[in-house]
């Protein structure tokens, strides 16, 4: 969260601003303006600042239960509903602790406590036994946000319940007290917005964002023919291609898919930041924010196939879109805007989104310091990704090696240490088949090429650990047992 608090407190209350002064626990009207926002523009709320502008702060004892007494309610579907998945940033401004709300708009009609509330000068409006108002919100949500189509004759048969298994597996590994661990998949559909009742219409049922997440890839493409990501490489033949991938299946399989060709086809690199302590796969974090772009901001019914390319001299990206700035993206002034914010919502709740507009952020962080230039990227008829690089001349790459090179004596041994302790314990995690995303959880890693490529890849190169879909290596199946016949200690004195 990059704000210039103290220039939000002077410019005052407003449309998408609220400040919350907090004693003893969270004002229960916290919850009315959160409800507002997400119904009308977004907004953010500053929680210890008083109405006149005072910032009085909030007690450094009760920061924690305050986080978790608003993450509690605003997933409590009794509370709010549909449900909100939000987060709360604090920041210390003239010495005293604020919390930060960030509230997106949202794609739903949501109520507090069965209370409709929307956004206007002078606070929150209550619009509940406003008829005309209500079926105006729940219009323009509508009309805004195709994900939120219903999509006659698709019933829970039509999805892929193993699918939904792992989206919940993988939001309790990230928050073990998270919601769906307790839902079953209709309940946990039905909390996503993925399921939904269209007031106006009087419809009943699974969305345009169901499909596209949970689809059977049949279901999808008799949904959306046109539906397809293009992944082309053409570094060495420019007129053609070196290599092609089409995806035509689900939008969390498409991640993985895409991944797993920038993996192949561009150079990993490292970084030591926040005072060379961390160390940053830059390669992963930027085209991880790229992917998900591409995937959750597009507008799935305009018959334009998403494409991504990598050329000797460029990097793009082109997909269909409905533009909100029309213009050129600038990080630094630009508010962000959900194109699909229940697609958003849900892959943040499984990891594989930041918060709204710091993946862009973090796109121009890091992009100078991977490829020597930073992106252009434009929010018109066609959203376009375009970045000039030097990623494929013997010059760069032999800096990117050395850089490489450095990065990796200064933390090697370190990272040996915590390979060698932690090795008993994940073979012994491993006597079950378990999932990548398990297993780095489980070990405490978080660089997904470090540890496939210095830890699994030895164990499975020794024959200490198997794949259990050996023949499709790259399928989203993909589990990894301990081999039971091959003796660790011998692993053990190799690592």
């Amino acid at each position: 969260m990059n704000y210039d608090i103290l220039n939000l407190i002077k410019n005052g209350e407003g449309l998408k601003i609220e400040f919350k002064a907090a004693s003893g626990d969270i004002p229960k009207s916290v919850y009315e303006t959160v409800c507002a926002f997400s119904n009308t523009c977004g907004g953010v709320i500053l929680l210890g600042v008083s109405d006149d502008k005072k910032i009085l702060g909030v007690s450094a004892d009760n920061v924690d239960r305050y986080k978790k007494d608003f993450v509690t309610t605003v997933n409590n579907p009794t509370k709010i509903n549909p449900p909100l998945y939000l987060s709360v940033g604090d920041i210390v401004v003239a010495g005293k602790t604020v919390l930060v709300i960030e509230v997106p708009e949202s794609s739903e009609v949501h109520r507090r406590n069965g209370k409709i509330y929307v956004r206007n000068e002078d606070g929150d409006l209550d619009i509940t036994d406003i008829q005309s108002k209500v079926s105006e919100l729940y219009m323009k949500k509508q009309n805004t946000y195709t994900e939120n189509r219903i999509v006659q004759g698709i019933t829970i048969n039509e999805l892929r319940s193993d699918l939904i298994k792992e989206a919940r597996k993988r939001a309790v590994l990230r928050r073990p007290d998270h919601p769906w661990g307790r839902m079953d998949d209709m309940e946990l559909l039905r909390s996503a917005s993925l399921y939904r009742t269209d007031f106006p219409s009087h419809q009943e049922g699974f969305t345009l964002a169901a499909v596209l997440l949970f689809g059977k890839d049949d279901v999808i493409h008799s949904v959306l023919p046109h539906y397809k990501t293009d992944l082309i490489c053409k570094i060495e033949n420019a007129d053609r291609y070196d290599d092609r991938c089409e995806i035509k299946t689900n939008l969390i399989d498409s991640y993985d898919k895409i991944m797993t060709f920038i993996n192949k086809h561009l150079p990993e690199k490292f970084y030591l930041d926040n005072n060379n302590t961390v160390r940053i796969d830059i390669r992963s974090v930027i085209f991880r924010e790229i992917a998900v772009n591409l995937l959750i901001h597009r507008e799935y019914t305009k018959q334009v196939p998403a494409r991504f390319i990598i050329e000797k001299s460029k990097i793009y990206t082109d997909n269909g879109n409905k533009p909100f700035l029309y213009g050129n993206i600038n990080p630094k002034t630009n508010s962000p805007y959900p194109k699909n914010p229940n697609i958003a919502g849900f892959f943040k709740e499984i990891g594989l989104a930041e918060e709204l507009g710091s993946g862009i952020k973090n796109i121009f962080k890091y992009a100078k310091l991977y490829a020597g230039t930073v992106p252009v990227v434009t929010d018109d008829a066609i959203f376009k990704f375009e970045w000039p690089v030097r990623l494929f001349t013997d010059n760069f790459r032999q800096r990117v090696d050395q850089v490489r090179d450095q990065v990796s004596d200064q933390v090697s041994d370190q990272v040996s240490d915590q390979a060698q302790y932690n090795l008993d314990e994940l073979l012994e995690f491993m006597k079950v088949p378990r999932s990548l995303i398990e297993i780095m959880s489980h070990s405490r890693y978080n660089s997904r090429v470090y540890f496939m490529k210095k830890v699994l890849k030895p164990l499975l190169d020794d024959g200490l650990v198997v794949k259990t879909v050996p023949n499709k290596p790259n399928s989203p199946k993909q589990k990894y047992k301990r081999n039971s016949d091959t003796d660790a200690k011998q692993v053990l004195l190799k690592l």
